[in-house]
């Protein structure tokens, strides 16, 4: 008789199956990497806020099929906070005007330090994503 984890008697009583994902095979579909971070963020942002509403994963969030999913783009920005290339206060106005689904507005003077700061967080994760294959490379000339 095979023992049990705590975690496998919930789940049993619960009535709840365990998922077994598998990683997406390279010729499933087409992608189409994103522009820039910025675009990737909004988008990371949007699918979240699907998830809320109770989307379940892998329904269509979008026309596109994208080279990611919207938790590799979390992980990303996490990784750049872990390794303190972002503080708190990067993470804190991506999430919000990210929620807004706008970037804080520099000719506005209460979004001037909101815009400076955007615009690193965006820059250092525009690097991590571009290398990842997420973001389009930006060819010079």
């Amino acid at each position: 008789m095979r023992s049990c984890s705590k975690t496998d008697l919930w789940l049993r009583r619960k009535n709840v199956t365990r998922f077994r994902y598998t990683p997406r095979g390279v010729g499933d579909s087409p992608t189409v990497p994103f522009i820039d971070a910025e675009e990737a963020w909004f988008w990371f942002i949007r699918s979240q806020r699907a998830r809320r509403e109770g989307a379940r994963r892998g329904q269509a969030s979008g026309i596109m099929a994208r080279p990611c999913d919207p938790d590799d783009l979390y992980r990303a920005v996490m990784d750049l906070f872990r390794r303190r290339n972002i503080g708190r206060e990067h993470l804190d106005i991506l999430g919000r005007y990210g929620w807004r689904e706008r970037p804080p507005d520099p000719r506005r003077q209460e979004e001037e330090r909101p815009a400076r700061l955007w615009g690193e967080a965006l820059d250092r994760l525009n690097t991590v994503l571009q290398k990842k294959g997420i973001v389009e490379s930006q060819g010079h000339g």
